[in-house]
């Protein structure tokens, strides 16, 4: 069977790098591109190049925010409690969260969870700046929104006990959300109750 051109089995492999993605899939997208008028394939290309140009992280909570902006929305809104503190696995379980209009405070992004499986610590993730952002003394509620899997059990697990000492009241987002399942594929009504019904961590 003669092989593809090296311009569509790069397209090809690099789709099916991305999650969720399998080669069938992968190999779909590539054809549905080559096909597709020239506008279509130069607006995505235009939209991954800025993606990675444009974009950048929150200096104080680690959500993505554009270039050049040290905070982002959420954290320069003065219509945000400071009092409550969310804090996430990824940026996009902030997005979740926000679709529920349910949360008016601010978050902090973890931007991955602990697993000694994979050699990651306490200090391959955003934990000791989370620490130091508390000892400022303005959050007196953090709310643990990990995912309900192992390693988001065990992320909110050692938070608690790190968090205890400083006073500040912790609590976990309630069961509402599935065991093994992620936040950003959570329902609105599931993430709004999850959050209204949220446990304190004793």
């Amino acid at each position: 069977m003669r092989s593809l051109p090296d311009p569509v089995q790069a397209l090809i492999d690099n789709f099916a790098r991305l999650p969720g993605i399998g080669p069938k899939t992968a190999s779909r997208l590539a054809f549905f591109l080559l096909k597709a008028p020239d506008e279509v394939t130069l607006d995505l290309a235009e939209a991954l190049e800025n993606l990675k140009r444009q974009t950048g992280h929150c200096r104080q909570c680690f959500n993505v925010t554009l270039t050049g902006e040290d905070l982002c929305e959420i954290c320069r809104s003065p219509n945000r409690s400071e009092a409550q503190l969310c804090v996430v696995e990824e940026p996009l379980d902030v997005q979740a969260i926000e679709r529920t209009g349910a949360f008016q405070g601010k978050y902090h992004v973890l931007m991955g969870v602990l697993s000694p499986i994979e050699g990651i610590g306490p200090d391959q993730i955003k934990i000791a700046p989370l620490l130091e952002r508390l000892k400022q003394g303005l959050v007196h509620e953090v709310i643990l929104a990990t995912n309900p899997s192992m390693e988001g059990d065990a992320t909110a697990l050692y938070l608690q006990q790190r968090i205890a000492p400083l006073g500040i009241k912790v609590s976990r987002l309630a069961r509402g959300l599935p065991v093994g399942g992620d936040i950003e594929y959570a329902d609105q009504t599931t993430l709004q109750r999850a959050l209204s019904e949220r446990q304190p961590m004793d």
